[in-house]
């Protein structure tokens, strides 16, 4: 998974890397002829008490260490170039699949799961590519290159590598075998923590309202301890890798001048000839030790990796068409024809052969009991689901043959749950329409009965709004999302029981000026209050998915039992009759 989405993401910056390789390999080639000077130094210099040779000798080699230097730095910034470049590519991508993603995808991955696999595994892999583009070219350089030159200047003392070079590459191996299930393990569990602390901040008030603070609270330390532990086990591994690494290179440095010392008092090695072979058997060494750095941080960029192809190859379930038909006229009639739906592995569907149609300059509205399929049935209209049985047709063509945009571009939803953005008043209203003169947003406020307070605001228009609209109540937050909806002037509107956090006044108001700001658009209500709908062209009850009865509110009252159990549970009998 990591070499195929590295391969992916490298192939815009194969001219960056062929630099960075290019100055790695002189540096390198650098590092390796420095130990043969040393030894041209110490034998034909020190011993033979030749300091023109000596000095001229230094000369060169101090001139090699600053160019090695300049290469180093220039081939630093290209690979942090090349790594900040792919890890932005990344989360382009993963953040450009999401924005695709149908409510479907996005229940099964999870907003804390999908936030975890864009910050933290995309940052694992900037930090693992920065690493391998370093010391994974100059490793591999440093220990064949280190190999050759250290028995050219020791053959004698070559069995050494023979039994230091294996005992590395085994410890390494075995440090990967341990710590890769770990770290696969260790970004569920940042997950897990992830959610627990988004519900308990974005839950703040229930958690307090109920006096659940310290259980919420051993919830979050239960998910943080089972998170320390995983960690602490993989640093565990890590602590004895510095110290095996250090005790490898140690005693090799030992058994190196042990024997090398032997062969210089014997004559059969000069003492130059040692110190290039202990300087090469240290390269070696740590050439090793530097691909086990990089080894170390490959387990968990793979298993990041894998989280994040996971999300890029998540194919959406809702998708343009591939030949977009387009309607001939923007007629403003939504048509629901034998409609039915049911989420995959569901017992039996949760809408079962609605029909009906909304007409411009008409309002129809939804009304039932809990879980009776009013907001599902209202989400297939934008094709936030598609239907599994029927039609449902905009403006003359079927949903699915439209492109999604196109769509869209005809509907002015208020979701149930009004979100606003980070922004402020002005910016949040321009959603609908970005062009939107200032007087046009304050026509918008007037009419969803919003303008004293935003008026009141610091700033007016002007005014900060949180993420999320915190700032704000609820009951003004669903009138600022009515406002941008109104903002836009579609010719279809969708109002999803967006009226609930008004009082009785304000939402008769409201009503009063929308009948007459919509009066040539298709309204549709989903709503749980009957005052809110009674006065609608059309009204639609539902009950388990079904519709149970349409007409008027005096129409129902006396032919639906249903509806008018509801109307006494919340106007009384006198309204009733």
């Amino acid at each position: 998974m990591l070499t195929r989405l590295l391969r992916r993401h490298l192939r815009p910056y194969t001219r960056h890397i062929a630099v960075v390789v290019a100055f790695l390999v002189v540096q390198t080639l650098g590092n390796l002829y420095l130990p043969n000077l040393t030894a041209d130094i110490i034998n034909n210099g020190v011993v033979a008490g030749n300091l023109p040779y000596i000095l001229h000798t230094g000369e060169l080699m101090l001139a090699i260490t600053l160019v090695l230097g300049l290469v180093s730095i220039v081939a630093v910034y290209f690979a942090s170039q090349i790594s900040m470049g792919v890890g932005a590519d990344i989360r382009d991508a993963v953040f450009t699949r999401v924005e695709i993603f149908s409510a479907r995808e996005l229940d099964r991955f999870g907003t804390p799961s999908l936030i975890t696999r864009n910050t933290n595994d995309v940052q694992q892999i900037q930090v693992f590519l920065q690493m391998a583009l370093t010391i994974m070219v100059i490793a591999p350089i440093m220990s064949v290159g280190g190999v050759i030159l250290a028995i050219r200047e020791g053959a004698a003392l070559s069995w050494l590598l023979a039994v230091a070079v294996p005992v590395m590459a085994i410890f390494v191996g075995f440090v990967l075998a341990t710590v890769v299930p770990k770290f696969r393990t260790m970004q569920t569990k940042i997950d897990r923590i992830n959610l627990v602390l988004r519900e308990q901040i974005t839950g703040v008030r229930v958690i307090r309202a109920f006096v659940r603070n310290a259980p919420e609270a051993e919830r979050f330390r239960e998910a943080n301890a089972d998170l320390t532990a995983t960690a602490l086990s993989v640093n565990r591994v890590f602590a004895l890798t510095l110290p095996a690494i250090q005790a490898i290179l140690n005693l090799s440095s030992v058994a190196v001048v042990w024997f090398g010392g032997r062969l210089v008092s014997q004559g059969s090695m000069p003492i130059g000839n040692l110190t290039a072979f202990l300087t090469y058997i240290l390269q070696i060494l740590m050439s090793v030790m530097m691909a086990v750095m990089v080894a170390i941080l490959m387990p968990r960029a793979m298993a990041s990796a894998e989280r994040i192809e996971e999300v890029l190859a998540t194919e959406p379930s809702i998708v343009d068409p591939v030949a977009p038909a387009l309607p001939s006229a923007t007629t403003g009639i939504v048509e629901l024809d034998d409609v039915s739906f049911g989420y995959p592995g569901s017992e039996r569907p949760v809408l079962e052969h609605i029909s009906f149609t909304l007409q411009p300059g008409e309002t129809t509205a939804i009304i039932g009991g809990t879980g009776s399929g009013k907001t599902t049935l209202l989400n297939l209209i934008p094709r936030l689901f598609d239907v599994t049985g029927g039609a449902v047709r905009v403006n003359g063509v079927d949903v699915r043959l439209q492109s999604l945009e196109a769509l869209w571009g005809v509907l002015g939803l208020v979701p149930q749950a009004a979100y606003l953005f980070s922004g402020t008043v002005a910016s949040n209203l321009r959603l609908g329409n970005a062009e939107a003169t200032d007087a046009q947003l304050w026509q918008a406020l007037e009419v969803a009965q919003a303008r004293d307070f935003v008026s009141a605001m610091p700033g007016g228009l002007d005014a900060p709004i949180d993420q999320g609209g915190t700032n704000v109540s609820g009951g003004q937050r669903q009138r600022l999302a009515i406002a941008r909806a109104l903002v836009r002037r579609p010719p279809i509107y969708l109002f999803d029981d967006c009226f609930s956090a008004l009082d009785a006044a304000t939402d008769a108001r409201l009503r009063s000026a929308l009948r007459e700001q919509t009066r040539n658009a298709a309204v549709l209500i989903v709503a749980q209050r009957v005052s809110t709908i009674m006065h609608a062209e059309r009204i639609v009850v539902m009950d388990h998915g079904r519709v149970v009865g349409i007409g008027t509110h005096q129409e129902l009252v006396a032919t639906c039992a249903l509806y008018r159990e509801i109307v006494i549970s919340q106007l009384g009998e006198e309204a009733a009759a």
